[in-house]
């Protein structure tokens, strides 16, 4: 999730039913966020379409699409830039997108409109319950995690999404060949991304042979605006991706 989310109302769901880390513990909070009028037009015109409520039970995605394709989840998109851009440069791929800041959704659907893109879906809720309670197991070809809250201060640190209990949980839903890409500008959150990722024998590390791990940019990722400012004050940005081994589900975790 971005830095940039909000936090929505809680859920119906319960805290005993979620997975440990999160009974008490979230990644986002919740702050005020001016949505402006072309977004707001966007939400009135295009939710209905392009926003999944959600349900706590399997999503038909080849429904929810209108075609069978691959699925890639997004956790966090924040404003919708980058996202966008993947959508159109993988229009063989379907993109289940998650963001609970208003604003960012608005966004999105007003780049959906503009650019005719017709392979995104969208829903405005926790991705940690999305995932448990509407994403089937192996059925996702991809997740992308991109400039997760960092939690700079240490105390903050266990309010990191990328944590092993979330990632074990992660796992059982990404199909075999499957992968998970995350992307961060804070370099210590990187290293600890990595290591999380490589304790887990269901997954093997695609940047492996390069520089201390970590992958080079996939072509698939633009350089966002936000991304962009931090190169040129000197700051760093780490790619990793994992993929799921092609083993049987009761063998990965």
């Amino acid at each position: 999730m971005t830095a940039d989310q909000t936090n929505l109302p809680s859920s119906s769901v319960p805290d005993s039913e979620a997975p440990p880390h999160f009974k008490r513990i979230r990644s986002f909070v919740v702050r005020a966020g001016r949505t402006t009028t072309g977004q707001q037009q966007a939400i009135d015109a295009l939710a209905s379409r392009y926003v999944l409520p959600f349900n706590p039970q399997s999503l038909d995605f080849d429904a929810a699409f209108g075609r069978h394709a691959p699925v890639i989840m997004e956790i966090g998109f924040g404003m919708g830039d980058a996202t966008a851009t993947i959508a159109k440069a993988r229009p063989e791929d379907n993109f289940l997108c998650c963001e609970v800041h208003t604003p960012g959704v608005g966004a999105l659907l007003k780049r959906i409109q503009e650019e005719g893109i017709e392979n995104i879906r969208i829903l405005q809720h926790d991705a940690v319950e999305v995932l448990q309670h509407m994403v089937a197991a192996e059925s996702l070809a991809g997740v992308h995690i991109y400039f997760p809250d960092p939690w700079h201060k240490k105390r903050h640190h266990k309010r990191r999404l990328i944590q092993a209990p979330f990632v074990e949980a992660l796992i059982k839903h990404i199909a075999p060949d499957g992968y998970l890409h995350c992307a961060t500008d804070w370099e210590e959150y990187a290293y600890q991304i990595r290591d999380v990722l490589q304790g887990f024998p269901a997954l093997a590390n695609a940047g492996e042979e390069a520089d201390e791990g970590f992958a080079q940019r996939p072509w698939y990722r633009p350089i966002t605006k936000f991304e962009k400012r931090g190169l040129r004050l000197g700051h760093g940005v780490w790619d990793i991706v994992f993929t799921k081994r092609n083993q049987r589900l009761n063998d990965t975790v």
